[in-house]
Formats: C-alpha cells, sequence, structure tokens
C-alpha cells in the first residue's frame, strides 16, 4: 500500500528472536526490539502484538526451526539409536559453536526465566522442554529400551542438552562439552546394550 513501510516478516522474526536469545527476555525492551528489527514500536504492536506475543512467535521460531533438525538426527533412531543420539547432540554442539549465533539455548533460557515471564509465555517454554523429552523417549523405546528405561534417559539426555547451552553460555570450551556428551554416550551404550540382551533372551 503507497505510503505505508514495507518489510519482510520472516527477517523481523528472526531479528527479534536473535534479540531475545541474546539477552533474554527480561532485559529486551519494546525499544531493544525496535532497534534490532529496524520496525517502530507502532509496527511492532500492530504487526506483531505486544512483547509477550512476539515473544511467544520467537520461541515458537526457534523450537520449530531446531525441532526439525533434533528429529532429523533421531530417525535412525530404530537401528542406530546410539548414532541417533550422538546425532541429536551434534545439533546443540554445531550451533553453540557457530559464532554468527548467539550463546545458549533460547528454549532452556526461557524456561529457567519462567518466574519473570507471562504465564502463558511460562507454559509456552516448558512445554518446548516436554516436546524435546518427548521425542527423545520415542526414539530411545524405539531403539530397543523399554518404556522406564527409555523415559529415564529421555530426561537426562534432555537435561544434559540443555545443559551444554548453559555451560557454553558461561564459557566452557567444545573440549569440555564433547567430554560431557562421551559420558552421556557411554552410559547409554552400555542400557542399550543390556536392552538388547534382555530382548534376545538366553543364548
Amino acid at each position: 500500500m503507497a505510503g505505508r513501510k514495507q518489510f519482510d516478516t520472516d527477517t523481523a522474526l528472526d531479528a527479534a528472536m536473535i534479540q531475545f536469545w541474546r539477552a533474554g527476555y527480561a532485559d529486551t525492551s519494546v525499544d531493544d526490539l525496535s532497534r534490532a528489527t529496524g520496525l517502530n514500536r507502532s509496527s511492532i504492536y500492530s504487526s506483531f502484538g505486544d512483547k509477550d506475543a512476539l515473544f511467544t512467535r520467537c520461541l515458537e521460531r526457534y523450537a520449530t526451526r531446531y525441532g526439525a533438525e533434533y528429529e532429523a538426527a533421531l530417525s535412525c533412531a530404530g537401528e542406530r539409536p546410539l548414532a541417533a543420539v550422538r546425532a541429536f547432540f551434534a545439533v546443540t554442539l554445531e550451533r553453540v559453536a557457530d559464532p554468527g549465533l548467539p550463546d545458549g539455548c533460547l528454549v532452556a533460557q526461557s524456561a529457567m526465566a519462567a518466574p519473570v515471564l507471562s504465564p502463558g509465555v511460562a507454559t509456552r517454554a516448558r512445554e518446548a522442554v516436554g516436546f524435546q523429552r518427548a521425542r527423545l523417549h520415542a526414539a530411545l523405546k524405539a531403539g530397543g529400551l523399554h518404556e522406564e528405561t527409555a523415559g529415564t534417559y529421555a530426561v537426562h539426555v534432555a537435561a544434559v542438552n540443555q545443559s551444554l547451552a548453559v555451560m557454553s553460555r558461561a564459557g566452557a570450551d567444545a573440549e569440555q562439552l564433547h567430554a560431557v556428551v562421551d559420558v552421556t554416550l557411554d552410559a547409554l551404550a552400555r542400557a542399550l546394550e543390556m536392552g538388547n540382551g534382555a530382548a534376545r533372551g538366553p543364548g
């Protein structure tokens, strides 16, 4: 429309997502979002709603983008469960090593910031963490672990994955992060071996 400034919604959402990711929800103001996106306050409100609404869209964008990568990594879990979990961790390790992206994980940061979020946004952040556990649970069951063990390791792997992002934000180097992953993979390998042995039975 003549006289109205046009902008690309995806570009603006990515810029807002990076701002929230870098500074966190509480420390990001609407003025910060205006500078990050190049949109004035009225354009932000008219296009995306208030700060909570924009943050929710950014959180969903982040969860969808990296959720698809985690899904792809775990797609071979039925045949190669250990390789699948290694690939799952690789998604996070590659992301935190990317100098073009902020440190940490927007979902993990948001879950930890739940006390300062509105109830709706806090619920969405917790749901994103829950989706990751559910994704891992299904993959580990497909890989041969029985229900209870798969559930236990899903919680553990999800927690380790979130800790990688927190550790990277605190300054841990790649060697330290890979060492944490290796400990988890070693434990999972033993659990998978025991589970497969139980499935095969004696002899």
